[in-house]
């Protein structure tokens, strides 16, 4: 499998002046926020959402100071919304290492993630340019809405996979949807590129969360960076247990509903959980979902010309339904 190291190939020199402004983003005199940041920028992870930012500007134009700003912006906003993120689920590992929470505790976790948000409002609009002011913004309302969706839907059993779909659009796929639109704003691209761009992001980031969701049932804790089961624990239904619970007759069923309904998530009861799903196809199911998204992706970019740009944007695409981490 290619690795992100050639896919960012036709966007390196874009990465080495992202690199630079990047690290000047987590710099503080403030003592406490030093020691975080620092922790924060050495644990970064693979910048998948940066590569996404200039490969569709520079599959619409020449990128600018603008791309670098835009995506140094939604890195920023990225690694907030993370921060937050494992203080809402009570996270206490990111990445295989010990959360901004598990060491400095909520307080500090919670300041330091407000933070980076306002770091990344104050850069984005060096971008000069109100549309992506605009969609960065609106962003930030999206991955809280989807959060509290989540939180909503996991006092219930949630048995509808739009319902869960949409949970995913608003908590993973609209920040890649954003980066991707928003590349293209950045060096001024037409209309129907910047749609098709945003479409493009949506599908990668519907896929990258499924995948996720994938790991939580198959994935060891080493290989992931956080136990396996974790969402089940949390009340979360993701998609293989979801078309298993659909799928399955009720009296097959009734057993996993009632410990659902009860919440009773003992390390018992989350296995045969996640044997229920896998027994009931409920991975197949999940990998098929992506398969059908990647056919959709591919039709997006159908309007650009093929180039090594559309081929890397495929592949990052590719790389994610085919990573094993």
């Amino acid at each position: 499998m290619i690795s992100i190291e050639q896919i960012k190939e036709p966007v390196r020199e874009e990465f080495m002046q992202f690199d630079q402004s990047f690290k000047k983003a987590f710099e503080s005199k403030n003592e406490i926020l030093s020691i975080v940041n620092n922790y924060i920028y050495g644990n970064k992870g693979k910048q998948i959402r940066p590569l996404l930012t200039f490969l569709s500007a520079k599959i619409c134009g020449k990128t600018t100071e603008s791309t670098i700003n835009t995506a140094i912006a939604l890195e920023l906003l990225h690694t907030a919304s993370l921060i937050h993120d494992d203080i809402v689920d009570d996270t206490y590992e990111r990445r295989g290492k010990e959360s901004v929470n598990a060491l400095w505790k909520n307080k500090i976790a919670v300041l330091v993630g407000d933070y980076l948000l306002s770091q990344s409002l104050h850069i984005a609009v060096k971008t000069r340019k109100i549309d992506i002011l605009d969609k960065i913004t609106y962003l930030g309302k999206e991955l809280s809405d989807g959060e509290l969706l989540q939180i909503s839907n996991a006092k219930n059993i949630m048995t509808k996979e739009d319902k869960y779909l949409e949970v995913i659009q608003k908590k993973t796929a609209a920040l890649f949807s954003i980066c991707t639109s928003c590349g293209a704003i950045s060096v001024d691209a037409n209309k129907e590129q910047i749609e098709k761009l945003n479409e493009f992001g949506k599908i990668y980031g519907m896929c990258f969360q499924i995948k996720d969701d994938i790991f939580d049932y198959i994935s060891t804790e080493k290989e992931i960076g956080k136990p396996v089961g974790n969402d089940i624990r949390e009340g979360k239904i993701t998609l293989p247990l979801l078309y298993a619970l659909n799928t399955a007759k009720e009296s097959e069923k009734e057993e996993y509903t009632d410990i659902l309904r009860k919440k009773e998530f003992t390390k018992e009861n989350v296995e045969k959980l996640i044997n229920f799903a896998i027994e009931k196809g409920g991975i197949e199911y999940a990998k098929k979902r992506m398969d059908d998204f990647q056919q959709e992706a591919a039709k997006t970019l159908e309007i650009f010309e093929d180039n090594i740009l559309k081929k890397h944007l495929l592949l990052t695409l590719q790389h994610t339904i085919e990573r094993n981490k």
